[in-house]
């Protein structure tokens, strides 16, 4: 009884590199969103560091006209290289950190839209801040949950397969039977020649 519980849980959890090939296009999504947003991410705390501000200093700088401080710019460097990471290992990781990275992106902008023109703006974020925040979360939650999420998967798709395994297991003997179906059908002659 056990070991059929164990097996029924190792069915039903979600191992993308087992069921697509490395190269199928989820995980290709998945990577792309990963590189692409870290190195938008690489590039502003570069560019950030590069203007020698303040390493806490709220009034910060303008950087392709977002405002920017030091802990921004290493902060951006960090999530950056972070995403890197995610885009090398692939697969459900770089699904959910894309996901995961997102809703903090987003929950961030919340945040520091409540400390806009305060002492507690650590970040030196303004209102062009707050929004690249919300939209560079939104990005990567659309590259995490592409594939995974919504009512018009394909059966072929692993998040699918393991969300129905009920309906895997009944696919084959409908296909065998379609199959059948046809090839009767096929076998008989046409009514006119009767």
């Amino acid at each position: 009884m056990a070991t059929h519980a164990a097996h029924e849980e190792e069915r039903r959890r979600i191992q993308f590199d087992k069921h697509l090939p490395v190269d199928h296009r989820l995980n290709q999504v998945y990577r792309f969103g990963a590189g692409l947003m870290g190195l938008v991410l690489i590039a502003f705390g570069i560019l950030g560091l590069i203007g020698k501000v303040g390493f806490f200093d709220t009034r910060g700088d303008q950087i392709v006209g977002l405002n920017t401080n030091g802990a921004l710019s290493v902060l951006s460097i960090c999530v950056g290289l972070l995403l890197f990471v995610g885009m090398v290992i692939g697969g459900n990781f770089a699904s959910t950190l894309n996901m995961v990275v997102g809703i903090a992106f987003i929950l961030s902008g919340f945040l520091n839209l409540g400390l806009l023109d305060t002492d507690y703006n650590f970040l030196a974020f303004r209102i062009q801040n707050v929004l690249f925040s919300f939209i560079v979360g939104l990005i990567l939650m659309v590259f995490g949950m592409y594939g995974r999420v919504g009512s018009a998967l394909p059966h072929d798709n692993p998040y699918w397969r393991a969300r129905h395994p009920d309906l895997v297991e009944q696919e084959p003997r409908e296909q065998g039977r379609s199959a059948a179906m046809a090839r009767d059908r096929s076998l008989q002659p046409p009514e006119d020649a009767r």
